[in-house]
């Protein structure tokens, strides 16, 4: 027996390490992700989610739905602090092309279980706002 070691350079999502219980991703900038593409929402129904910068920069933006709306709010994250994505709670990830970050959740998580939710012109804007302080 040995340790394991993973690692990910590409865009986007990669699962590096998975077992029935949790998954471990490592997260690079993608295209989607770029302040000037963020269209989206998204929410894990059943499943928390958490996440920490390694390097880079990265924009939590969350949103609670409020009188039929969406209050959207924003974290700039710090490197080696964990942020927890509550289960139910609405967000996205705004990062640059140096970011990274670590991505730990639940194994059962996937889009069966989650929800994606486009945001209108007016929300767009918002996050952008948000995402450029």
């Amino acid at each position: 027996m040995k340790i394991e070691q993973y690692s990910y350079d590409g865009e986007g999502l990669i699962r590096v390490f998975e077992n029935e219980k949790w998954m471990v991703g490592i997260k690079n900038w993608k295209p989607a992700n770029d302040v000037s593409n963020i269209d989206c929402v998204e929410r894990h129904n059943q499943t928390d989610e958490l996440f920490v910068l390694l390097a880079g920069k990265c924009t939590l933006i969350f949103a609670n739905e409020v009188n039929g709306g969406l209050n959207i709010e924003a974290v700039e994250m710090e490197p080696m602090k964990v942020y927890n994505i509550p289960a139910t709670l609405w967000h996205n990830t705004v990062t640059q092309k140096d970011t990274k970050l670590i991505l730990v959740e639940d194994s059962s998580t996937g889009m069966q279980n989650s929800d994606i939710l486009s945001l209108s012109p007016e929300q767009i804007a918002k996050v952008k706002e948000l995402a450029s302080k």
